[in-house]
């Protein structure tokens, strides 16, 4: 028995101001047991079918004690299915400072997140690659808009009303999922009994870059008609904060024309930079659902889902190109002459060059090319969901229907972007003096610098460093090159899908379900480009110097940059862009086109056994899959076909050795497949951030089984424990694969892209990951008899132990991509009369990003992540709260790197932010 004791703990019985799970809600979810499927089989919000008996009637959610009450409602649920799941309920959702769906479940067993810009953006479930998580909106699939590994930071946290993490590949979930399924449980009339009203609004600072953060929610729900069997519930939701963002990025390479003694084990620094954001970033949503629940088990609804995330962001790029004459590097293989060091070489940088006492991380380059850049870029990425289904009960048989259109849209467009050179080398450096000599320190991975100087000729062509310069803008720069981009991914998807049950006596008490399912895919990028060069630019009569666009004011970071520089007005920046358009049009970039198409038509048919002791679940599911991409090649437009059909069984045993205790075992299969822009059968390029990325249609589907084993043991009086193992053999794993280009295929006309970062995905051989993780939830008013101040107290804490390996396609056995060896939560808190306080501490280990190959370093890694919030919330009465979040406490950084730790790539820094506001519900 779970005796969820929210309304003792309560005293008296105060109205539901969040959600309510009711016995007949419950007994309606019967598909979240079937299949682990979430609510949206029995109505958006509801948990699933109860098994226990003893299971309490009803569990209110008041919010007086949102955090035992909302951890009660998803323990409930989590009981009670028959597969592993892991569960939010909305209140949890809410209580935590959670912009996104991805930091809400980022505090769950086994769930770790990589950021961008300090916010979570994907998810890793149980150390696994980003693609073998899936992502759906009340049980049904949804590509976020980059594709199949999906994007959790363009979905605001708000519209959920349960989040449901399953672990438990069962049979009537997609075969492409492998680690697991984010189930986005959303709201519906019939949480509610009646009229219900909830709003929030909160203002606060972010610390760097001293923005402002802002964000609102709104729902109404309400029932009607007889025997208030209609509903109608619409929502809205935004968020939006101010920042600045500390960077440095550097570029690293093995040398081939450094010979000296000890060059196998030299790597250099090809570039280092600076990229200063200013940013506003925003998450919003619109909900609408219209349902009808007459009596007899029958229920119709249509619901329609919009959310976006935006990012408009102005960004100072400076770049110090210190292998900008890498040819000339002197190649003895001999010992450098005394005296060491020495100045360097006439009519050379020094770059690559030991004998003028520079190393990869410390030393000194002269005369070279300073690029600068401003970029002013708008994303939007939006998801919209449109599903109409229903659920029908003809004496012992269940159907269920659902028809669901859903367009994810990525738009890349930037408003423009003004490249800025320095004077070229001229013969044998004759115009070096006109270029930065730049002493570079990278020695701290934490804290790259660079002192700018003069640059000195002598009459021999031998360089050297004259005064300091502070003053970025004092060294001369012209315009090279002025582009704008419209680029827009579009993915339209289709998904019919029908479920048949039956309760049956076989074998005692068994319900089969049968189901078929099509999927109709297809995504397309368009883009165009107005690129205007140097001539272009005087025919326009566009002013070259920076100083045309630079303002005035103060440097928004903290990062101790080595140098001064200025910010650029992004009015001034269109400005230019639209004199350039009236002279160079937007041409359509067949390069960067393509088109992927994908059907899947799916059936699957499954049981569920119920013994004294327990329950099993058994089946199989059939997928086949065809692929059509289109993309243009040096031959014109060319379509490429492919098809593979999959069988995937599996099987959970749920053991119930006490009423407290669960045991689960299963064993499941699946299979990942490429991710569309890998299908495509071309090369795609981006200048803004000088990278190139290559299609794969030849890529494989990854091919897994694995296998779980769990311990769950739920105490009489409240809390939650938990042990599992598990295990999961792959075949064919995919690689996303790094290096650079070298190639002038896609040069053009005044752009070299010949030493762009280059990137793929290819397969490698076979892999596995296995690992074990612990879970504890506990209040000390579980435990104490007496109703004391101190039993507020409690903990929610998880620990997952990951070990992986893969074998790449060159044969090196590497970490499974994502995959960290541990990850860690842990969450004390207080709740009780009326206060409710928490922090929440995340960590988990430094992971591999991509393979690369030896010249650029090594293989990508991020490094170890961190991240402490704290909350504190008082309910001044039934109706109102206050609240006050503090996120990033720790300001710790988001940085990669390149083979060995001391070789960053990245390094970023976001700031804390602060947030207060007040909730209404009624």
């Amino acid at each position: 028995m779970l005796p969820v004791r929210c309304l003792a703990l309560l005293g008296a019985a105060v109205p539901a101001i969040a959600f309510t799970l009711a016995a007949p809600a419950l007994a309606q979810a019967a598909p979240a047991v079937d299949a682990g499927q979430s609510a949206p089989e029995a109505g958006a919000g509801q948990a699933a079918q109860g098994t226990d008996p003893a299971a309490p009637e009803e569990i209110v959610v008041t919010g007086n004690r949102p955090i035992a009450e909302s951890e009660a409602a998803a323990l409930l649920i989590q009981r009670n299915s028959p597969s592993l799941v892991s569960v939010i309920a909305s209140d949890s959702v809410g209580r935590m400072p959670d912009q996104n769906i991805a930091q809400a479940v980022s505090r769950l067993p086994g769930v770790s997140v990589q950021r961008d810009q300090g916010q979570a953006r994907y998810i890793n479930l149980r150390g696994a690659p980003l693609n073998w998580t899936t992502l759906s909106f009340d049980g049904i699939n949804v590509v976020s808009p980059e594709g199949r590994d999906a994007r959790f930071d363009s979905i605001p946290a708000a519209i959920a009303s349960q989040i449901i993490v399953r672990k438990a590949v069962t049979p009537d979930m997609s075969g492409e999922t492998i680690a697991g399924n984010v189930d986005i449980v959303t709201r519906s009339p019939f949480d509610f009994r009646g009229l219900h009203v909830a709003a929030k609004a909160g203002a606060g600072y972010v610390d760097l870059g001293g923005g402002g953060e802002y964000e609102a929610t709104l729902l109404f729900s309400n029932r009607f008609g007889s025997d208030r069997q209609f509903g109608i519930l619409i929502s809205g939701s935004y968020y939006q904060r101010k920042m600045a963002t500390d960077n440095f990025e550097t570029d690293w390479e093995v040398v081939p024309r450094d010979q000296r003694p000890g060059f196998e084990d030299r790597v250099w620094a090809r570039e280092t930079e600076n990229k200063l954001y200013r940013l506003t970033r925003a998450n919003y949503s619109t909900t609408a659902r219209l349902e009808w629940q007459p009596e007899g088990g029958q229920r119709i609804f249509a619901t329609t889902i919009y959310s976006a995330f935006t990012d408009n962001e102005l960004r100072n790029n400076h770049i110090f190109d210190m292998d900008d004459q890498e040819s000339r590097v002197p190649n003895s293989p001999l010992a450098c002459p005394p005296p060491v060091p020495a100045p360097p070489a006439p009519n050379t940088t020094g770059y690559a060059d030991v004998c003028t006492g520079n190393t990869p991380f410390v030393g000194t380059v002269f005369g070279i090319d300073n690029n600068t850049n401003y970029l002013s870029r708008e994303f939007v990425q939006s998801v919209w969901v449109n599903t109409i289904g229903g659920d029908h009960e003809f004496g012992a048989w269940k159907l269920s229907w659902r028809g669901n259109y859903t367009r994810s849209i990525d738009d890349r467009s930037t408003a423009g972007q003004l490249n800025y050179d320095s004077p070229g080398f001229g013969t044998n450096g004759a115009n070096a003096i006109n270029r930065v000599t730049v002493g570079y320190d990278l020695s701290d991975p934490l804290n790259a610098q660079v002192a700018l100087f003069r640059t000195l000729r002598a009459a021999n062509g031998q360089l050297s460093a004259g005064a300091p310069v502070r003053q970025l803008e004092d060294f001369p720069l012209s315009l090279t090159r002025v582009r704008d981009v419209d680029a827009r991914d579009t993915t339209d998807a289709y998904t019919a899908r029908i479920d048949l049950k039956r309760d049956t006596t076989l074998f005692g008490d068994t319900r089969f379900s049968f189901g078929l399912q099509y999927d109709d895919r297809e995504k397309e990028v368009d883009e165009y480009l107005m690129g205007a060069g140097t001539a272009q630019i005087a025919r326009a009569g566009i002013p070259t110097s920076p100083s045309f666009v630079t303002i005035d004011g103060a440097y928004k970071g903290r990062l101790p940059l080595g140098y001064d520089f200025r910010y650029f007005s992004k009015t001034a920046l269109i400005n230019i862009v639209a004199q350039a358009a009236t002279v160079t049009p937007k041409v359509f970039q067949e390069a960067n086109y393509y088109k992927v198409g994908e059907q899947v038509y799916s059936g699957y048919a499954m049981g569920l056994t119920t013994f004294g002791w327990g329950n099993i679940i058994y089946g199989a599911r059939v997928e086949h899959v065809k692929n059509s991409a289109t993309a243009y090649s040096q031959l014109g437009l060319i379509t490429v076909d492919s098809d593979f059909t999959g069988v995937f069984p599996s099987a959970h045993i749920n053991w119930t050795p006490t009423e407290e205790q669960k045991v689960r075992l299963s064993f499941n299969t699946g299979a990942a497949r490429p991710d569309y822009p890998v299908l495509r059968p071309n090369f795609t390029f981006n200048d803004a951030n000088q990278t190139i990325s290559g299609g794969n249609p030849d890529a494989r589907p990854e091919k897994t089984w694995g296998v779980d084993l769990y311990w769950e043991f739920f105490p009489s009086k409240g809390g939650y424990m938990a042990v599992g193992a598990f295990y999961k053999k792959a075949r064919d794993v995919l690689f996303d694969d790094t290096r650079q280009f070298n190639s002038d295929i896609l040069n053009t006309p005044g752009v070299d892209r010949s030493d762009y970062i280059f990137s793929t995905t290819v397969n490698g051989g076979n892999g596995e990951i296995y690992g074990v993780e612990g879970a504890f939830q506990m209040q000390l008013d579980n435990v104490l008899d007496d109703d004391k101040w101190w039993g507020g107290f409690g903990l929610q804490t998880n620990l997952t132990l990951n070990r992986s390996r893969a074998r790449t396609p060159d044969g090196e056995r590497v970490r499974l991509p994502g995959s960290s060896d541990i990850v860690w939560n842990f969450g004390p808190y207080y709740e009780k009369y009326g206060l409710s306080a928490r922090i929440s501490y995340q960590y988990r280990s430094s992971w591999i990003d991509s393979l690369g190959e030896p010249a650029v370093g090594g293989d990508f890694f991020w490094a170890a992540d961190e991240e402490l919030d704290a909350s504190i919330r008082y309910a001044i009465n039934r109706n109102f709260e206050i609240y006050f979040d503090a996120s990033n406490l720790t300001d710790g950084p988001g940085r990669r790197f390149v083979g060995v730790n001391a070789r960053t790539i990245e390094f970023e820094q976001f700031g804390r932010r602060f947030t207060g506001g007040v909730r209404f519900n009624y």
